[in-house]
């Protein structure tokens, strides 16, 4: 096959594996070749062909002001003519940094990565050198990174693997993991002991689509983790700033030992960061025996634009649009579905949402599993075909931005209702 002849996809396969960057891109058994963007705008996104799509996937959540918003467009220029990394403290990592110690009252003290999987990678460690003991507990379906010790069991992308959730992890790296199911007290009741240096979990998980924690399972999440002295990390990098202005912990009104920040907290650039109180965080190097380091950590440019992200949605009305929004996009389906004893159901909190196919509800991730994935993949090209892009996966949230305008969602809305007509 000649250059000439070869889709734009095939010859990105020729020196990327897969073609992509990130697995779930390429929508391998869903559609023959992937989408491939040249350019968003506001709530849309244009494929190289030049067709327009409303989009759902707002970079799995990083947008919430949407694609290329032109104050943090202008924000992040005049910071580039300063210089676009210098692997040197600036200012611009502290204004951030106080921003959200500002918005979450757990946090007293802040340190900035390039990536979720960093943090929550970086925050396990610390977590192990605080409490002085090895092992970790996080949920089925919930995923935090990809480093070794955390694929297992791991959500989305990863869903259709065995336990351990990739070739090429030692049994040595998952050994002092563990992996039980969400939503369940007892089970965690049962692996909470003195060994264990900290629990992980997504508060509201998105991973595994939007599952929201049962009242009892935090009850006994907040109260055993402090009778053993086990520190509890909140995976926030996808509902941080996402789902409010206090995020997760402040919708369920619980303060964990320990948090990770992505995708919003960067303003649409590669920033993430975790936090907690100043006793545990000083133990980080330089000033305790924790190691974390990163050239890129603390960009100049990713936290202009975070700051200037996290601004924008102090506004006052903020966070009651994006709702508004939400119910708007989201009602009109959940009757549907009620009224016409659809075989499916629609979970949302705030901005983030999931319709599975083929469940009355989700609670943990063995439910999830059992989700009508054929079906899905017939939902995913039908709003293709209608210019509306929406992750594509079952498992996987999406998310819906202050620029999405009510015409989108309305015909969103009329879109989905004529799938489920059929």
């Amino acid at each position: 096959m000649t250059t000439a002849t070869k889709t734009p996809y095939e010859s990105l396969s020729e020196v990327m594996p897969g073609g992509v960057s990130s697995p779930v891109r390429s929508c391998k058994g869903i559609l023959p070749e992937p989408l491939i963007v040249e350019k968003g705008s506001g709530s849309t996104i244009t494929d190289i062909n030049g067709k327009i799509y409303i989009d759902y996937c707002s970079s799995w959540g990083a947008l919430i002001h949407g694609h290329a918003h032109p104050r943090l467009v202008e924000k992040c220029q005049n910071q580039l003519l300063k210089g676009s990394t210098f692997g040197i403290t600036t200012l611009e990592e502290e204004r951030l940094a106080r921003k959200i110690v500002e918005h979450t009252p757990s946090v007293e003290m802040v340190r900035f990565v390039s990536s979720g999987t960093e943090a929550t990678m970086s925050a396990i460690r610390l977590a192990r050198g605080y409490t002085r003991r090895e092992k970790i507990i996080k949920f089925e379906g919930h995923y935090h990174g990809h480093s070794d010790m955390l694929l297992v069991k791991s959500g989305s992308g990863v869903s259709h693997l065995p336990e351990s959730s990739s070739a090429g992890v030692p049994k040595a790296a998952v050994s002092d993991t563990i992996s039980i199911p969400f939503n369940n007290p007892e089970a965690l009741e049962n692996a909470l002991n003195e060994k264990v240096a900290a629990v992980i979990l997504e508060p509201i998980t998105g991973n595994m689509g939007v599952v929201l924690p049962k009242p009892e399972f935090l009850e006994t999440l907040v109260k055993k983790t402090k009778e053993k002295g086990v520190l509890l990390i909140f995976d926030e990098v996808m509902t941080g700033f996402r789902v409010g202005l206090h995020s997760a912990q402040g919708l369920l009104g619980i303060q964990p030992d320990l948090t990770c920040f992505g995708k919003v907290v960067g303003g649409g650039f590669n920033a993430a960061a975790f936090g907690g109180r100043t006793e545990i965080m000083d133990q980080l190097a330089p000033l305790g025996p924790v190691y974390q380091a990163g050239t890129l950590s603390g960009n100049p440019i990713a936290m202009v634009a975070g700051y200037e992200a996290l601004k924008m949605a102090e506004e006052e009305g903020f966070y009651e649009e994006l709702e508004r929004k939400g119910k708007l996009l989201c009602t009109p389906i959940i009757e549907k579905i009620t009224q016409d004893h659809v075989k499916a159901c629609l979970q949302r909190v705030g901005s983030m949402l999931t319709i599975y196919f083929g469940r009355d509800e989700v609670n943990h991730f063995d439910e999830a599993l059992t989700v009508d994935r054929e079906l899905f993949g017939e939902f995913f090209r039908y709003l293709l075909e209608r210019g509306i892009y929406i992750p594509p996966h079952p498992l996987e949230a999406w998310f819906f931005t202050q620029a999405h305008t009510d015409e989108q969602l309305e015909y969103t809305v009329d879109a989905v209702l004529s799938f489920l007509s059929r």
